[in-house]
């Protein structure tokens, strides 16, 4: 069967494990041609030749992407808090009646990927989480990134897409050697420049196999991938999720976390954060 861009595969030398949509196809003059490939529910961008790939079959697309949607709504389920703001009726010791209002941290998430940034807006919306999400291209983030800040003024900021090492197993410290760190360490630049002085604002940057010790020395509090492994379409939602709803006085590290994620600390790192809901009466 002829691929071609759009169509959902499998590498065949890795045994179909993973499912990627077909981005781009690159015609060879004299080398085979290939494709440029990204997950359908993993964080990563990847090539292969195209007599390497098989189109994959449409049930198996549909178990997938349901299975996804199974995990986010189970998450949506067990949240304690389920809209942005949440309302109680107290009775103080002079018996006057005030009410406790609550609000949730509000998230700024930049994602790469058209149909990942529609369906974490939803994800949020349906935790009642304040929540903007902006599909800009990785290599776009950078030059967006200080007027999105000003516009919206968030206390969390996600910046993720699709991302992956060239040469996996080698060249960890060689930032050619991965295909969009590049633009999520000079987004998380920007954003600190932007932040310095204005408040404490809470980063979780990278997606699949990224530069995690370059993205946490330009100021992430949370980055992927320590162990280059990897990472759920929800990994980077799930950490925005935990600090939006963790009270302002209790530390989010990420051993709190990394229980829900992929692969806990291989997947995920960082220095954690306060939690951003905050409390008031009345």
């Amino acid at each position: 069967m002829r691929i071609k861009k759009g169509d959902i595969v499998g590498r065949k030398s890795y045994g179909k494990d993973i499912l990627f949509i077909v981005e781009k196809i690159i015609r060879g003059s004299q080398k085979e041609s290939y494709a440029i490939l990204k997950g359908l529910t993993i964080r990563i961008v990847a090539d292969s030749p195209l007599s390497d790939l098989e189109v994959i079959s449409q049930e198996r697309v549909e178990n997938n992407l349901r299975s996804l949607d199974n995990k986010l709504a189970s998450r949506v389920k067990k949240c304690v808090c389920n809209k942005e703001k949440c309302y109680a009726i107290l009775k103080s010791e002079q018996g006057k009646r005030s009410k406790e209002v609550i609000y949730t941290g509000k998230i700024l998430h930049l994602d790469g990927d058209r149909k990942y940034s529609e369906k974490s807006q939803r994800y949020y919306k349906d935790l009642g989480l304040d929540a903007v999400v902006k599909n800009i291209s990785e290599n776009r983030q950078a030059r967006y990134i200080t007027s999105l800040l000003e516009k919206y003024n968030p206390d969390i900021l996600v910046i993720t897409g699709h991302d992956g090492m060239i040469k996996s197993g080698t060249g960890y410290n060689d930032i050619h050697n991965y295909r969009n760190s590049k633009h999520f360490i000079d987004t998380v630049i920007e954003a600190r420049k932007w932040a310095n002085g204005k408040k404490d604002l809470v980063i979780f940057a990278g997606a699949c196999q990224s530069f995690f010790e370059a993205i946490m020395s330009a100021g992430a509090n949370f980055a992927s991938s320590p162990a280059r492994v990897l990472i759920d379409f929800s990994d980077p939602l799930i950490v925005a999720e935990k600090i939006a709803t963790t009270e302002d006085y209790k530390y989010v590290s990420i051993q709190d976390i990394a229980g829900e994620l992929r692969d806990g600390t291989k997947g995920i790192g960082g220095s954690g954060a306060r939690g951003k809901k905050t409390i008031y009466l009345q």
